[in-house]
């Protein structure tokens, strides 16, 4: 099985399924187990990509890049001296390449050179990079292949080998618009209530004109639009089970020639809501008339803004009692005191956990759907009632002002005077505490059973 690259990034206004992948530990010098002791190199490559007829510079054919790169599996391993064979003898009069330093040709075949292979994970990179363009004379609907081959040294019997016949890239020669968005620099530092100019270029570096384009925005919960175009529709959406936002969609009759190039009728701002935190401006286009873009990946852009702003949360505790055999309610609680709101919008991350130890002398009977069984050391717990700590996740945003909470049913089993369970909210993932939270002292509370004196449960 080809496995498939993962985009981190998620678009606002989408909604993504998040693939879980299990990570191999460093282990022993003899591998414990027979997964420890097999290891497996791959090879990254597109699938497919689009070669315009025209768009360069003289109305040359436009080129683009094909990154390509080698992995394995398992970190018990070192893997070195990767060699990655491709082979171009498919798209003969169809695409032309350029190659980088790192492979040396020969005919229509060259090998490049891999010295380190990593694992996959969040800093792979590839690391062959190819430039091909349409080859001179080529129509539009010409089509070829790229295969590839590779071997590597290391693993558990000092060498290994990619799947052969697994992997290639199909390059077709087509004509059409290919509108490209250019980046936006980030905005670190910002003082909520300030207002940016947002740069928004446009160009059409296809070969075909594109007979008018649409543009959608979506700005995130503490983003205002300032500026507003008659050509577009503003709506909120979001509220419930997504996060609060604010939806443009924008229709431009102007017709964009090849190399030509869009400015908005006048700068787009946007200002920092008083809430504001760690806010997005996402930008896609498309061209009209029902044409297809030649190469969708330059079509979307992002503007981010970082806010210099603070938002307390708060974690709420509970009382209750009861005699033994009895079951109470206890409603766990999380309260973002604000200004801020938060919204993991990239990631889908949970804002916060919120982890449970039950008290002495009672058991959970009935556990809220967002919450986990685990043991006290974390491990994992059969069933769900009955545990001694539960992890609950909270959305992935969270506005001012908002309470979540999480009930949980408690059967007194026996009377413990003042037995108390403690609750933490802690981030999803890395440290144990909120970079924008004030307050951490009151991230802590207790749900405390039935307690002897009036003290208060979230102290």
């Amino acid at each position: 099985m080809r496995p498939a690259a993962a985009r981190r990034t998620t678009r606002l206004g989408a909604c993504a399924a998040a693939a879980v992948a299990g990570l191999l530990t460093v282990g022993p010098a003899v591998p414990a187990s027979a997964e420890e002791q097999t290891d497996q190199l791959w090879i990254s490559a597109p699938t497919e990509q689009s070669l315009p007829l025209g768009g360069g510079s003289d109305g040359e054919p436009q080129s683009r890049s094909l990154d390509i790169g080698l992995y394995h599996d398992n970190d018990n391993f070192a893997v070195t001296d990767g060699r990655l064979t491709v082979d171009i003898s498919g798209i003969v009069g169809v695409a032309d390449v350029t190659w980088p330093d790192n492979c040396t040709p020969s005919g229509t075949t060259a090998v490049c050179g891999v010295p380190e292979v990593p694992v996959i994970g969040d800093a792979y990179r590839p690391q062959v990079h190819l430039t091909v363009r349409a080859a001179d004379g080529a129509a539009a609907g010409a089509q070829g292949r790229i295969t590839y081959a590779a071997v590597a040294t290391g693993g558990p019997g000092g060498s290994l080998e990619a799947p052969l016949d697994s992997f290639d890239t199909a390059l077709t020669v087509a004509g059409g618009p290919d509108l490209s968005l250019g980046n936006v620099t980030p905005v670190k530092g910002a003082q909520p209530g300030s207002t940016h100019t947002v740069p928004f270029a446009l160009t059409n570096k296809g070969d075909t004109r594109s007979e008018g384009f649409t543009v959608r925005f979506f700005g995130s919960y503490g983003l205002d639009f300032v500026t507003r175009y008659p050509e577009c529709a503003y709506q909120t959406i979001g509220g419930d089970d997504y996060a609060p936002m604010t939806e443009v969609n924008c229709a431009f009759d102007q017709v964009l020639e090849p190399g030509d190039s869009f400015a908005l009728p006048e700068p787009m701002q946007v200002a920092l809501a008083p809430h504001a935190l760690a806010e997005r401006l996402d930008i896609s286009v498309e061209p009209g008339n029902g044409a297809t873009d030649l190469a969708e990946e330059d079509n979307y852009t992002m503007a981010s803004f970082g806010a210099v702003n603070t938002a307390d949360f708060e974690a709420r505790g509970a009382r209750v009692a009861g005699g033994a055999g009895e079951t109470v309610t206890a409603e766990l609680g999380f309260h973002n005191n604000g200004p801020a709101w938060l919204g993991n919008l990239g990631s889908g991350d949970p804002v916060a956990i919120l982890v449970f130890t039950v008290p002495e002398g009672v058991t959970a009977t009935s556990v809220p759907e967002a919450c986990e069984p685990s043991t006290l050391s974390g491990g994992s717990y059969p069933g769900r009632t009955g545990a001694p700590r539960y992890t609950c996740e909270l959305p992935y945003w969270t506005l001012p002002d908002t309470t979540r909470t999480f009930p949980f049913k408690l059967r007194v089993d026996r009377v413990v005077p003042d037995a108390a369970g403690q609750i933490v909210l802690r981030p999803s993932f890395g440290s144990t505490s909120f970079p924008f939270d004030p307050e951490p002292g009151n991230n802590n509370a207790q749900v405390v059973v039935n307690a002897t004196s009036n003290t208060a449960s979230g102290a």
